[in-house]
Formats: structure tokens, C-alpha cells, sequence
């Protein structure tokens, strides 16, 4: 859906401040005439940064957006959510074990190191022990070097989402991340909220090299002059990524001209977008899943499934989606979106006081207890004012809430941590899969395979695991909706997390950007095809 919006006043100078601290492999290289001539810039003011430049440090979307600029992978998602071929030119299976992938030829680092199978099988082997991305790949046995350009992804037993999994391979530049760096700590070096030489330096295959770099403050992008892909449409030399937290500062500042696309556009603000004629609104729906993890190993009443289910009919999630989200968000009832394998229809939010009240006696929890609460401020739209709303709630069942709502770069580290009774936490299936949200937020934690690395609540089913599992190996599309829909019902029934919402999507462009061919429901931006009009 595109529509209009009008120019507002300037926004705020001190957003346009300049940086310092270059991070790039080879800036130096884009001296090439059309970068000098030509130069097209595109501003974009997101919620966040990305955190760090290790493509493997954390898996979240500001992640994969900085990845899908600076790094490329081996297939991505269109626009009809089919396979196309990037790294890897072509792709077929040659048993039901095994794919055999073969690279594009003459694609070069950012360092001007050519990429090959052994830069592949380096990034493989660092995924397979990355904390937050081994679950994705847990299904995986090896990746086998045929030669230069063709490799094997060989899985344990069949397995459908070979391609699902591929298009989370952003192939590392191997030379530049070996050796030591200027604090003797290995180049190659993962570290979760680390300061280490990848979480700072980047050499990708990429449409564009990082310039310069300052967290939570600004970051600068200059188009590759060797960019493998000469069929794309991108005429954006230079990007500059301004992190402004506040909503309608980020459409104020579209609207003034001061940036050209914004993420998200809160929906307060839509309809002054409707109302104005200098900008278009781009939205889609979204499967983003916003919902709570009760921690089950700090707070002993989270242990019985009855107080779990009568926090989950305290919260009126309709209420939620329409006064805070103002309609732009699917109640949810459930991990699985509407078009995913595992959704069951029959699920729905189940907001009912009269049962919560009934569930917390019935629990002998009926003079409440108190808990604390930790909610991101700046990470999902209106994530402050949805968990204010929830506090709220849980205080007509006398659970009474300590709530602290803070910023995403330091909400991680605490989520990591599990230092609050109550956390609240988005996710968008990586896989665009049923069994992805299982795997992260309600599987038993596994640190070995990665699973229920973001189970920050504790819970743990057994059989839940297994079917999964079972559903992992299963290539008869209707036995694997079965198994993951059977999934759902238990985790619902278990109330094993609190879910709130499926965010939709809604990203704010200048009449100058063509936004809606470079968006999609992944909500990472193929900017490296981005057009600009540039003035005559």
C-alpha cells in the first residue's frame, strides 16, 4: 500500500553531525569516476544500528539489514518469497542428504580478495559455533569443498530447509579475518557484546564498504566500485544511517527532507502521512511476533501452567493492537502467523479477567505476587508503551509489575543475562518457518545446538522438542503441518510464552526513492538496488 505524505518543519541539526572512526577494509578503493561524478546519497534514519559488523555476533534483523549491504548471501528471498540465485549461481540436489552449490566466478572481497569455496567453508564452520545462528544450521553435518567454486551442504537426514538455511550463509572474507589484530586477539574472533576486530571491521562481497562508524550515532556506506552484481538497478553511491530513536522526530525528519526513508513509521503518525503530499507510506503485512517469556527459574509461581494461562487472559491483546497500535497488528494467539505451516486457526488470543481471576485462586495465587518487567524502548514500534499497557493489566490480578524500559544496545546484554522476571522479545521467523520460532524462543535450552537461545523464560517440553524434530526430517508437506500444528496446541495449551501481536510493517520514503522495489516482509531492505531520482 503506497500513499502520500506533506513536508513538515526542519528536524533536529545534531543528527547530521559528522563522524570520525573509519572501519572499512578498503575505503580507499572508491576513487572510481562515476563515484566522484555521479555521487547519489540516500539517508535513512532507522530505530537502532546494527549493534556490531560481525555479520555472526547477533541474530536479529538490524543484523541481516547491515549483512544484505555489506556482506551478500548465497541465495535470498524475492519479492515472492521464491529462492534467487546471489553468491551461488545454481544449486541442485544431488541426494536426499546433500546439495551441491556452485559460486559465481570473479566476485571480490571488499579487500580485493577473491571469493571461494574455502571462504564459504570458513563462514560455515564460524556459523555452526555462533551462539545466536547454530540452531538454524543444527540440522547440518558439514560443508564439503569439491573445489574453488562448487561445495556440498550435507544434513544429518532429509531435510526441507536446505535453501531456508542458505540464505543465512553472508560469505566472510577469510584472509582479511585471519591472524591477530592490534590487541593480540585472534581477527576471526565471536564475542557476544565483544569489542573485537570483526564486531568493528568488515570485508564483504557486498554493494557497499562501511566509512565510518560511531554506535548509536550514525554510520556511513560508499558503494563498492567492484560490486559483483552489474545487472542491478542501484544508483546509490552513499548511504548514511541515522539511529533516531524517538518516532515522530524520524518523520519529522522525512518530512523536512533531512532523510529520505525511515523505519518504522509509528502508527500514530499515519495519518499525517495520509495527509501530506512529499513522501509515500510503504506497507506490508508483517509476521513479526511481539510476545512475553515468563521466567519460569526466577519466579516459582511461573512454574504452574494456571498462573502462566491467567497472565495470558489478563492481557487484552485486541485492546493492545487497536488504542496502542492503532489497528496496524494481528492479535496473536499463537507463534505462527496466518500462512505458516504450523498455524492453527482455532487458536485465538484468549483475553478473559473473569478466568484470570478464577486461574490465579485456583493456583492459590489469588493475593497476587510482584515481579520485574524489562522491555526495549527504541527495538519494536511502541514496545515501551505496549509494556506499560501490559503492566497495567497484570495489576487487576494483583501481579504487581516493576517495569524498566530501556534501549536496545543495552536491552540485549540484559535479555542475555535473564536479569528480569518478565522480558519481552520480537521474532520473525529467519526461515520464514513454523518450527524457527520453536527452535529460538520455547525449545528446551540446548547451548550445544543453539536451540532456545532466545528462551529467555526457561520453559521446557520435551515433546515439544521432538516433534519438532520430527518435523525437521519430514518431507511430506501435509505430515509436517500436522506435526507443527500439533506444536502450537501444546505450547498454547502449556502457555508456554505470552504472545501479544504480529507487527505489520511500515516504512516512510521521499517521492525521490522507489522504496516499495527494495522492501519486503523480512524487513531487510535490498538496498544495493536502490534508485534515487537525481536532479537534472
Amino acid at each position: 500500500m503506497i500513499r502520500t505524505i506533506k513536508q513538515a518543519g526542519k528536524a533536529i541539526a545534531a543528527m547530521t553531525v559528522l563522524l570520525s572512526a573509519a572501519v572499512s577494509a578498503n575505503a580507499s578503493t572508491l576513487n572510481n569516476a562515476s563515484t566522484l561524478n555521479n555521487p547519489v546519497t540516500l539517508n535513512i534514519a532507522y530505530d537502532s544500528d546494527p549493534v556490531s559488523l560481525d555479520p555472526h555476533e547477533q541474530l536479529s534483523s538490524g543484523t541481516l539489514q547491515m549483512s544484505h549491504l555489506v556482506f551478500d548471501p548465497l541465495v535470498r528471498w524475492g519479492a515472492d518469497l521464491q529462492f534467487k540465485p546471489r553468491l551461488a549461481e545454481s544449486w541442485e540436489q544431488i541426494n536426499d542428504k546433500t546439495m551441491r552449490f556452485t559460486l559465481r566466478k570473479g566476485v571480490t572481497f571488499h579487500s580485493g580478495n577473491p571469493l571461494t569455496t574455502a571462504d564459504v567453508k570458513w563462514t560455515f564452520d564460524r556459523l555452526m559455533n555462533s551462539p545466536d545462528f547454530k540452531a538454524i544450521f543444527e540440522s547440518f553435518v558439514d560443508l564439503k569443498v569439491i573445489d574453488n567454486y562448487r561445495f556440498d551442504l550435507i544434513t544429518k537426514t532429509a531435510f526441507p530447509l536446505v535453501l531456508n538455511s542458505a540464505a543465512y550463509i553472508f560469505p566472510m572474507d577469510s584472509k582479511f579475518y585471519s591472524g591477530l589484530d592490534d590487541k593480540g586477539q585472534d581477527k576471526g574472533l565471536l564475542k557476544k557484546h565483544g569489542e573485537t576486530f570483526a564486531s568493528r571491521s568488515a570485508s564483504g562481497t557486498g554493494p557497499y564498504i562501511v566509512t565510518e562508524r560511531q554506535q548509536g550515532v550514525r554510520v556511513e556506506f560508499k558503494r563498492f566500485p567492484n560490486y559483483w552484481d552489474k545487472q542491478s538497478p542501484g544508483n546509490v553511491t552513499n548511504i548514511v544511517l541515522t539511529p533516531i530513536k524517538e518516532g515522530p522526530t524520524r518523520v519529522a525528519a522525512l518530512l523536512s527532507g533531512d532523510v529520505d526513508f525511515i523505519y518504522p513509521v509509528p502508527p500514530n503518525d499515519h495519518v499525517l502521512i495520509d495527509r501530506s503530499a512529499q513522501a509515500d507510506l510503504v506497507t506490508l503485512g508483517g509476521t513479526r511476533l511481539i510476545h512475553l517469556q515468563l521466567n519460569q527459574n526466577r519466579v516459582a509461581a511461573f512454574k504452574d501452567k494456571r498462573v502462566r494461562q491467567a497472565v495470558d487472559y489478563a492481557i487484552n491483546n485486541a485492546g493492545i493492537v487497536e488504542k496502542i497500535m492503532k489497528g496496524f497488528a494481528t492479535p496473536a494467539g499463537q507463534q505462527s502467523p496466518k500462512g505458516y505451516v504450523g498455524h492453527v486457526e482455532a487458536l485465538k488470543p484468549r483475553y478473559d479477567l473473569k478466568k484470570a481471576k478464577a486461574l490465579m485462586k485456583e493456583a492459590g495465587y489469588e493475593k497476587g505476587f510482584s515481579v520485574t518487567m524489562l522491555a526495549p524502548n527504541n527495538r519494536y514500534i511502541n514496545d515501551a508503551k505496549i509494556a506499560q499497557a501490559v503492566a497495567a493489566m497484570l495489576a487487576k490480578i494483583d501481579i504487581k509489575v516493576d517495569l524498566r524500559t530501556i534501549p536496545k544496545a543495552q536491552y540485549w546484554p540484559e535479555f542475555d543475562a535473564r536479569s528480569a522476571d518478565i522480558m519481552m522479545i520480537g521474532w520473525h521467523s529467519d526461515t520464514e518457518d513454523s518450527a524457527n520460532f520453536t527452535e529460538y524462543l520455547t525449545a528446551c535450552a540446548d547451548k550445544k545446538t543453539g536451540w532456545g537461545q532466545y528462551n529467555s523464560g526457561g520453559y521446557c517440553n520435551p515433546e515439544v522438542d521432538n516433534l519438532v524434530k520430527a518435523a525437521g526430517k519430514e518431507t511430506n508437506s501435509a505430515k509436517r503441518a500436522r506435526l507443527l500444528q500439533d506444536v502450537e496446541r501444546i505450547l498454547h495449551d502449556d502457555a508456554a510464552i505470552i504472545p501479544l501481536h504480529w507487527e505489520n510493517l511500515a516504512w516512510g520514503a521521499s517521492k525521490a526513492f522507489a522504496a516499495k522495489d527494495v522492501v519486503n516482509i523480512m524487513n531487510m531492505p535490498y538496498l544495493g538496488d536502490a534508485v534515487m531520482k537525481t536532479k537534472n
